[in-house]
């Protein structure tokens, strides 16, 4: 027993020499570059995702109007939950904004069966390993909304199911 604990103890010792370096590399690096995060006024990165109809859609495409970027998957309850809100707010304010939902971390039929069973009228793509949209995006909550303007400008960050979310867009859009 007393020799096992011996051997335990010589591994973690091991182990921690070997990591210290990798460690203290990390750590510098760390202090070297602050919180990556998005900017108010920042230009929205551009990106291309395949939606549910196996077209590509490009964001640069929608320049021109108001563009909400919204990150959710099939997974997160309160993304699922904030639909019905969404819904409303797409069909109160329609034709002076574009929805694009970005899903995350779904199995493709996954996402497609949920977009079968529920009323989502506005562009729904999906991200691919190799497309990683919401690393771009910073993305570090779900849902997140990220509200762009014509001329491709962050101009709200919205995490989690806020209802000032709702209320920036009856500010932006009140006649």
């Amino acid at each position: 027993m007393r020799q096992k604990s011996y051997y335990l103890t010589l591994l973690a010792l091991i182990i921690a020499i070997i990591l210290m370096p990798v460690c203290a590399c990390n750590a510098q690096d760390a202090a070297k570059e602050p919180p990556k995060t998005l900017e108010i006024g920042q230009e929205a990165p551009d990106f291309t995702l395949t939606d549910n109809k196996d077209d590509s859609l490009t964001l640069s495409s929608l320049r021109g109007q108001y563009v909400v970027l919204d990150f959710w998957g099939t997974w997160c309850g309160w993304c699922v939950k904030g639909m019905p809100k969404m819904k409303e707010y797409y069909e109160k304010y329609a034709g002076k904004f574009e929805i694009v939902s970005i899903d995350v971390m779904d199995k493709k039929q996954k996402w497609l069966d949920f977009l079968a069973n529920n009323d989502m009228p506005w562009r729904q793509v999906r991200q691919t390993p190799f497309n990683m949209v919401s690393k771009q995006y910073y993305v570090k909550a779900y849902p997140t909304k990220i509200v762009i303007d014509p001329e491709g400008k962050i101009i709200k960050v919205s995490a989690g199911e806020d209802k000032r979310f709702y209320t920036f867009l009856d500010d932006l859009f009140k006649e």
